[in-house]
């Protein structure tokens, strides 16, 4: 029976099933993240992938260019992962034990492994997917590693998951309030959300029943929050009838109460100030700052 859960420390060798491309970065950089900052060596299989990866970090002000400056995240390129997928098992079992051995030396706690594995999908015939896990699940049991393997619905067929979820006894979870697989929406607390992807006409409504549930909510708490923020570190665009939307929101708040928008990308900021947000009383908007976006760009 493989069991969920949502906090990384109970992480050893899980299985991740992502239904979109926010949830994959979001799942990846939280287990990425959260190796670098308990002293473990990160290695990402890259199958032409790791931008995602990478911008999603720099959006959670992780130091990206520093951790691959000192190889504390080691990124694989996508070459060398692809002929790792095409080495017998035995020969990965033995790569993946020297890097551990490798990186306890040099003295890193342990080491993470994660990444795009759907390459190894495409042999034909010889060896399959599930006697690499069972390889890898092998070595964890052995050495201070944790693995976190990735079976996003857009890479890997239905069969293929459902029998690759079977193989672990853990599976990553990571709830969302929405997810559109344009827009994807996480609380991350009381009166606070993240809001990663696009806003369109599609999913504005959402935004919208988002923003007068958590109102309603701090108003009726006498320990709610005074201020309603929303992360869009993570929001790569919005149209003007969204940015229009946000503001009238902020409008509506009682003075008691304001919106924030925090870590607004430039793009972003550029619609909102051309929609009236400079001129909202009630709002707060917070521009992404250098530091914010990370240090790979």
């Amino acid at each position: 029976m493989t069991r969920t859960v949502e906090d990384l420390r109970s992480v050893d060798h899980a299985c991740a099933i992502p239904v979109s491309d926010e949830q994959l970065w979001e799942m990846t950089a939280t287990f990425v993240a959260a190796g670098l900052a308990a002293g473990e060596q990160v290695v990402y299989f890259d199958d032409g992938t790791s931008g995602g990866l990478l911008e999603r970090l720099a959006d959670d002000c992780v130091p990206v260019t520093a951790s691959l400056d000192d190889g504390s995240l080691t990124i694989v390129p996508p070459d060398t992962t692809r002929a790792t997928l095409r080495s017998p098992p035995p020969h990965v079992q033995d790569m993946i034990c020297g890097t551990i051995d490798n990186a306890v030396e040099q003295g890193y706690a342990g080491v993470r492994l994660t990444g795009q594995l759907s390459y190894a999908l495409r042999r034909a015939g010889g060896v399959s997917l599930l006697q690499y896990d069972a390889a890898l699940d092998e070595v964890v049991r052995a050495r201070p590693a944790r693995i976190l393997c990735l079976y996003d619905r857009r890479r890997f067929p239905d069969g293929a998951i459902e029998e690759l979820r079977a193989r672990h006894h853990t599976e990553l979870v990571v709830p969302a309030i929405y997810d559109d697989n344009l827009l994807r929406i996480t609380s991350t607390g009381p009166g606070t959300a993240r809001l990663a992807g696009e806003v369109d006409h599609s999913n504005r409504p959402r935004i919208r029943r988002l923003l007068e549930t958590a109102l309603d909510q701090a108003l009726r708490s006498h320990a709610g929050p005074t201020d309603i923020t929303l992360d869009l570190s993570s929001l790569r665009f919005v149209d003007v009838a969204g940015a229009v939307s946000l503001v009238h929101a902020a409008e509506e708040f009682p003075s008691s109460h304001r919106l924030v928008l925090t870590g607004v990308r430039p793009r972003v900021l550029r619609v909102l100030d051309r929609c009236g947000a400079p001129f909202a009383a009630q709002l707060v908007v917070q521009p992404r700052t250098e530091q914010d976006s990370g240090e790979t760009r």
